[in-house]
Formats: structure tokens, C-alpha cells, sequence
């Protein structure tokens, strides 16, 4: 078996992301990964390729660029896109505020500003919402069947290499040090999520870089469909391409004001509702901080997610499936650091993996292998 150019350390998304742009140059890539299946942050949430309202600048851009990535591997490796675009929906006069600021700005291009008869024509599940912001640039995966369909397609149609429970107990220059022993190659990159700080605790500190944990619902099949993945206004304080505006400050204020929308950002909920080929919606999130998060999940964090639901969409229906993830957090969208020459730390701290590794991926090859 030739040695690879390419180890790659993690078999998330961003893991993957950096063996699709290694394969794309021509190298043979070899994958590791501690489990024997994907199991984490990768799997664990929407599906949800986010391009607006992310942060103006290199985010966004990444973000936009990483969703063509998206629907080039979709169609090539037969993940089924299940959703496509995004409704924002505003239901205070402050989020509409927000939603017009959004449209007058770069970011907003493309945007269509939904008024009520559309809402109701179009949307008729949407509750009360004064107006909405549609954006044709989003797009939605299942992440547990997306990942495991994209690390097949890479081995099949690029020859990547993939070596499930091996565990990783160190990375030096052109040697990983492994639980089968020790695999070279002339570059490495390391993906290793929010447990990069067992092999790189200096640069995981420097970065200050700590846990979120987010809880998330999966709910019973309605008696109605929706195009597209569903957010609110409270969406409009967290995503920064809508928080930096402005007009968010007077929504920000509104919000802080009353009781049941001040306990849910205490919680870092903001309402993202999604659905599934098969009918059910995913339902979250949540974002509670930790070097070391509980084990828990909470049942009033649950129910003030499915209260935020209710004032969209309705009484929600039965709850199937409760789950937690926890993904690697810090101030910056990303880490991209260099332990030794030819090796690449990168870990995507902004629970924005899904959204932006493909092209952040680009960037840190073309970096590694001096061909920018």
C-alpha cells in the first residue's frame, strides 16, 4: 500500500472537507478517525448549510463558497439536498427593522422581503409573522446520512483511504502516532473538533478555546410541509450578519424586555426549524458553555425551544428523539495553526462546520501544498 501525501486526522466534516481539496490536487489522502463511525459534532445537527446571516466578510464568503462546494458533492455522491433557501420570519416591528437593514446590504442580494399575503398564500404554517426575508443561497443535508455517503464517495470516486478506531496519540513532522503504530506521510492535517485539546493543550489554550453543548428535538410529522428551513427573530441576535446591523440593537432591547424570550437567550436558544424527507422536523438549539460540559439534557431548555416553535409555527407536534452535541467554541470563526511545518491544526470554532469547512478546506491545502 503506497504511503499517502495526505494523513488526515478526523472524519467530520471538516476532516472531509480537507481530503475532498487534498484528492482534487491529485494526493492520496488517508483518513483516521478514534471511532468507528461518525459520531459527533458532524452528525448532530441541522444538516443546515448556512450562508445568510453570516458574519459580513471572510465568513460569509466562505460560507457561500462552501454551499456550491455542497451542491457539487451532492449531486455526485447522491446526497439528497432535502430543503433548499431559508424563511426568516418576523414577527416583532423591530426583527422587521432588521430584515429591511439586511436586504439593503450586499449580503441581502438575491433576498425577496416576503409581506403578509405572501406569508399566507405561501406559507400558511408561519404564524403572526409581520413579514419575512427569503433567501434562495441555504441549502439542507440529513447530516447522519450526508457524512457517511460523503466519506464513501471520496473512497470510491477518489481513492481516499479511510481507518476507522484508530486512535491518535500524537502528530510530529511526517509521523502520526497511533494505536496501529506509526503511519508518515509528508503532510498532516489534524481535524480533531472539540478534542484537540488532548493532543495541542498549548495552542487549544491560546485560542481560548472551550465546549458548547446544544440540545435538540426531533418532532413527529406535521400536517403540512416546509420548502425551506424556518428561523425567527431570535435568530436575528445571534447569526452576526443580522446581530452587527444596526436596527438589532432596538430588537435585541425588545427581546431582552420580555420574560419568555429573555429565559431562552439565557439559554443560547435561537429557533432553527428544518424537515426531513421523511416528515419529522428537527428542532434546536440551544448553547451552554463549558471546559467540560454535563452530560444532561435539560427539560425546561427543551421546552422553552418548543416554546419558541409554538409562537412560529403552532403547537408543536410530539417530540420522537432528544439529543446533545458539542462542538469546539472560541471569539473567532476558526483556527488554522502549524505545530510543525507540514502540519495544519484546523478547527472550526463557531459551530459553523457544515457552513464553511469546504471552502476554509481549500484555503488550508492550497496553504500546505504551496500551491495557492
Amino acid at each position: 500500500m503506497p504511503q499517502p501525501d495526505l494523513i488526515v486526522v478526523g472524519a467530520g466534516i471538516v476532516g472531509l472537507a480537507h481530503a475532498l481539496a487534498a484528492a482534487r490536487r491529485g494526493r492520496r489522502v488517508l483518513v483516521i478517525d478514534r471511532d468507528t463511525a461518525a459520531n459527533g459534532a458532524s452528525i448532530r445537527n441541522f444538516g443546515f448549510v448556512t450562508v445568510t446571516g453570516q458574519e459580513a466578510g471572510r465568513v460569509w464568503s466562505l460560507a457561500r463558497r462552501s454551499a456550491d462546494i455542497w451542491r457539487e458533492v451532492a449531486a455526485a455522491a447522491g446526497i439528497p439536498v432535502v430543503q433548499r433557501g431559508l424563511l426568516l420570519a418576523a414577527q416583532r416591528p423591530e426583527a422587521e427593522a432588521v430584515l429591511d437593514a439586511f436586504l439593503a446590504t450586499e449580503m441581502g442580494a438575491d433576498c425577496r422581503r416576503l409581506g403578509r399575503a405572501a406569508l399566507a398564500a405561501d406559507w400558511p404554517m408561519v404564524r403572526d409573522a409581520r413579514a419575512a426575508l427569503w433567501s434562495p443561497h441555504d441549502l439542507r443535508v440529513d447530516s447522519p446520512t450526508a457524512i457517511p455517503l460523503l466519506a464513501g464517495w471520496l473512497q470510491a470516486a477518489h481513492g481516499v483511504r479511510f481507518a476507522y478506531g484508530v486512535a491518535v496519540h500524537a502528530v510530529g513532522e511526517g509521523r502520526v502516532e497511533t494505536t496501529i503504530g506509526t503511519l508518515h506521510a509528508e503532510r498532516i492535517v489534524v481535524c480533531p473538533g472539540d478534542d484537540g485539546g488532548q493532543l495541542f493543550p498549548t495552542m487549544f489554550a491560546e485560542a481560548g478555546i472551550t465546549r458548547c453543548k446544544l440540545q435538540m428535538l426531533r418532532l413527529a410529522p406535521p400536517d403540512w410541509r416546509l420548502a425551506a428551513p424556518v428561523m425567527g427573530d431570535l435568530s436575528m441576535v445571534r447569526y452576526a450578519g443580522y446581530a452587527a446591523l444596526p436596527e438589532a440593537t432596538a430588537l435585541a432591547a425588545r427581546l431582552a424586555g420580555e420574560a419568555a424570550a429573555a429565559a431562552a437567550l439565557a439559554d443560547g436558544i435561537h429557533l432553527i426549524v428544518v424537515q426531513g424527507a421523511d416528515g419529522t422536523l428537527v428542532v434546536g438549539d440551544s448553547h451552554h458553555y463549558a471546559a467540560t460540559p454535563d452530560p444532561f439534557a435539560s427539560d425546561a431548555v427543551d421546552r422553552r425551544i418548543l416554546h419558541a416553535f409554538e409562537e412560529i409555527l403552532g403547537p408543536p407536534p410530539p417530540v420522537v428523539a432528544r439529543w446533545t452535541g458539542i462542538y469546539a467554541s472560541a471569539a473567532d470563526h476558526s483556527i488554522v495553526r502549524t505545530p510543525a511545518p507540514d502540519v495544519r491544526l484546523v478547527v472550526v470554532t463557531s459551530g459553523t462546520g457544515a457552513s464553511t469547512a469546504f471552502a476554509l478546506a481549500e484555503e488550508v491545502i492550497a496553504d500546505l501544498m504551496g500551491d495557492a
